[in-house]
């Protein structure tokens, strides 16, 4: 019995020794706490000024401090009217002997923007003036044990880009602590040439990196470790010496039977683990996610993905998120995709510029087609002062970091480059140099360009994939021209299209009708999916006319792309209303003023309304009042909507929706009185104590009879007490007045959004949310958890 207790011991100890070693030969650090702020601009060497730094105020990353100033009107709409600025920040921490012996430790930023420069214990380790690539210093020389100081500033000033890009460290920040011999960030590169339903050759290449004096002698092996954490199967161990401070690549191939393909339905994941031995000791382990797939572009039948054609269903995104600015942790993103992914939409067109490692996992673990977008613009624009310098160092960050993510398909080099227009070969050089430079380090997948109004078609023919904004027209006769070649919507207007020649014709066939009926075009993306901070004209602080609003609600006139993307029987009811109070943005991009509501002014009695039903079920009928109006043909309507007139007055509207004889949808909406309740929906009651993760609120006024009141908006506030802090409230009006960042809004449409973030401590969050003449407030109780996520 003794006996088997001490063998029952050994083997304990010795699979904790393994989890120990497991969990030390390769730390990574979140480093998005603790950090210290100022919006200045003083040149002080704040690493030696602690008495500076105890007045800058306290701070957790991401942050973005931008969206907490107020509106200048001279900082122009581009920016959403939020003004530039230089701030500094600032971080202590503490190092053993053990950490640093023997080790390399770098510091990797998701992004800064921009024009950054960063410090370690007063050394200047570098700047990079682009906001949106991840930046990595190696801080090993400059350490040493105990206190060490990173500082950190972030200049805005001397041009932004077309949209609000924020300001300051606004993606997570990581301190990586590894082995002298050991994988360099982002060294793995995973490609699979060959893939069939029962079999996918998958390559591997392995950079090994010896960061010590002396020379070494290492193995490699590569692991293939399923989604649900089988092994798979697994390379030889191959040795390899290695110079000191030198780096090599290692090439190895593994078969594997019988693959999960990845795909938008089913997007399975594998990783691969990737093991260096300094002879039998496991001195580094790397994990990269990956996908097994196939897909091309066709010039004639779109795009296929695993051998079937899929029509691409996209929308172009700006990475804020409301009053968090481009500061969004990760549940931001996250619930974004979960309501875009309900919605329909099966691709993201990252614009214009890459976006963060997490929402890239994010898009390969929920099956989204994504085009990666390196630039906007190249010898114009903000970017103008940087590109000879630096173009081809943030594009090679982009496709070296982004490169083993199978929900990218394409890789965006510019958008409505000015260079389109030149009648020299400029920019056919220009382009062609930076399309040839993407295919020499990464060329499993085509090369992008996103083509504006009158681009020469030698520019654009410069693409594997040539991109049209909106040029649909101009697209079905560039078709018969260049029938070779293959072709999508980069920016898709989401009701007007205009003719070729003629882009501001105003036609009211919607665009994805073309997009939808010629299998040629690989799919469209809508300008823009979401409403987004910046590219507005005042009063309005941001873009109204996307499919959603800031909050993620979804607008009416949102039905048309649900009735054709999404399978399931949908009837919705809009009316018609140029009085409507919203924000109509630029022309181009409008729709007509509509709203899912049924209350108007008194002086409206009698008056006849368009009312519309937008369904993609085979017919409607329509009841006013309990009366039927009328059972009408979808097939008799442009764009699935059929247009009915009602002479107003108070009462209830309903329409359902029929295929063949049987009742597959109904909606409903009724005339509202006054606001007597206040409704609050949380979107989760427990979430991470991470200090990070996030829980949504969503805020409604009701009537008496439960009915949204949608005319009597109210002054909401909102309180938060215990283990959490308030993030956010925004409304889904881009014409706000003072700020981005407070905690009391009037309601518009009868409806509001707070959000409310974890602390670092289990415990309870407590919401308090009041509305101004309604006596009763509503409390939300959320539960922070530890191991939530």
């Amino acid at each position: 019995m003794r006996v088997i207790l001490v063998t029952v011991i050994f083997v304990i100890l010795n699979i904790v020794s393994h989890l120990v070693l497991a969990a030390e030969v390769r730390i990574r650090q979140n480093f998005d706490f603790d950090w210290k702020f100022t919006l200045s601009d003083n040149n002080v060497d704040y690493s030696q000024d602690p008495g500076e730094i105890s007045k800058w105020a306290d701070v957790q990353l991401p942050h973005d401090w931008n969206i907490y100033q107020d509106f200048v009107r001279e900082a122009g709409g581009a920016a959403g009217y939020l003004p530039a600025g230089t701030g500094w920040y600032f971080k202590e921490f503490s190092l053993s002997d053990r950490e640093l012996k023997d080790r390399k430790i770098t510091i990797l930023f998701d992004g800064i923007f921009m024009q950054s420069d960063v410090w370690i214990n007063g050394f200047h380790l570098g700047h990079r003036p682009y906001g949106y690539c991840s930046i990595e210093y190696d801080l090993t020389p400059h350490l040493k044990k105990g206190r060490n100081v990173v500082t950190v500033r972030a200049n805005t000033e001397g041009g932004r880009p077309r949209w609000y890009a924020g300001a300051g460290i606004y993606r997570h920040v990581w301190l990586n602590i590894m082995n002298k011999i050991h994988v360099p960030t982002y060294g793995i590169y995973v490609t699979t040439p060959q893939v069939s339903e029962h079999s996918a050759l998958v390559n591997v290449v392995t950079t090994l990196e010896n960061s010590s004096n002396k020379t070494v002698e290492a193995s490699v092996q590569n692991i293939v470790v399923s989604y649900d954490g089988k092994e798979i199967t697994k390379t030889k161990r191959m040795k390899q010496s290695l110079n000191a401070n030198d780096s090599i690549n290692i090439c190895q191939s593994l078969t594997i039977q019988n693959p999960e393909l990845w795909s938008i339905d089913n997007p399975k994941l594998y990783s691969m683990v990737t093991e260096i031995r300094l002879g039998g000791t496991v001195v580094d382990r790397y994990e990269t996610p990956f996908g097994i797939r196939s897909f091309k572009f066709d010039p004639d039948k779109g795009f296929i993905l695993n051998n079937k054609r899929i029509k691409i269903k996209g929308m172009c995104l700006h990475m804020d998120d409301g009053s968090r600015g481009v500061a969004v942790p990760d549940r931001g993103y996250e619930r974004r995709l979960e309501i875009l992914k309900e919605y329909g939409c099966n691709a993201i067109r990252c614009s214009h510029n890459q976006p963060s490692s997490e929402f890239l996992d994010m898009c390969d673990r929920m099956g989204f087609i994504v085009i990666d977008e390196a630039f906007d613009k190249w010898k114009s624009g903000y970017y103008e002062k940087y590109f000879d310098e630096w173009w081809r160092r943030d594009l090679e960050n982009m496709i070296v970091r982004d490169r083993n993510h199978p929900s990218i398909v394409l890789w965006s080099i510019g958008n409505e480059l000015q260079e389109a227009w030149n009648d020299d070969n400029v920019g056919v050089e220009r382009a062609t140099m930076l399309r040839d430079f993407v295919h020499s380090i990464e060329p499993t997948r085509p090369v992008n360009l996103a083509g504006q109004n009158g681009h020469k078609s030698k520019f654009s023919g410069v693409a594997d994939v040539i991109g049209y904004n909106y040029l649909e027209a101009r697209m079905l006769s560039d078709h018969k021209k260049f029938p070779d070649k293959s072709f999508l919507i980069t920016e898709e207007l989401p009701y007007y299209h205009g003719e070729e020649g003629n882009i501001r014709a105003y036609s009211t066939y919607n665009p994805w009708n073309i997009v939808r009926d010629y299998d040629f075009i690989a799919g469209g993306f809508i300008w823009t999916g979401v409403d987004h901070i910046g590219e507005s004209s005042w009063p309005d602080k941001g873009y109204p006319n996307g499919l959603f609003d800031m909050c993620m609600h979804e607008k009416p006139r949102a039905a048309y792309h649900r009735s054709q993307w999404n399978d399931t029987p949908i009837v919705r009811i809009a009316v018609y209303d140029n009085n409507l109070d919203m924000a109509h943005g630029r022309d181009l991009w409008q729709w007509p003023k509509m709203a899912s509501i049924w209350n108007f002014p008194q002086h409206y009695e009698g008056m006849i309304m368009q009312v519309n039903t937008i369904t993609n079920c085979d017919e409607v009928e329509l009841y006013f009042d309990g009366k039927l109006m009328g059972r009408n043909k979808t097939s008799d309507y442009p764009n699935n909507t059929i247009v009915w007139n009602l002479p107003y007055k108070k009462g209830t509207i309903k329409a359902i929706g029929y295929n063949a004889k049987n009742i597959v949808a109904e909606h409903e909406i009724k005339t509202s009185q006054k606001a007597e309740i206040l409704q609050t929906i949380v979107d989760r009651t427990t979430i991470s104590a991470d200090g990070q993760d996030l829980a949504y609120i969503d805020i409604s006024l009701l009537d008496k009879d439960g009915i949204l009141s949608q005319t009597d908006n109210r002054n909401i506030n909102v309180y938060v007490e215990g283990n959490g802090r308030f993030l956010g409230l925004d409304n889904g009006d881009v014409r706000r007045e003072k700020t981005f960042f407070r905690n009391s809004l009037p309601t518009y449409f009868g409806r509001a959004l707070a959000c409310v973030q974890a602390s670092r401590t289990a415990g309870k969050i407590k919401v308090i949310v009041t509305a101004e003449g309604i006596a009763t407030p509503s409390i939300i109780e959320i539960s922070t958890n530890q191991s939530t996520r």
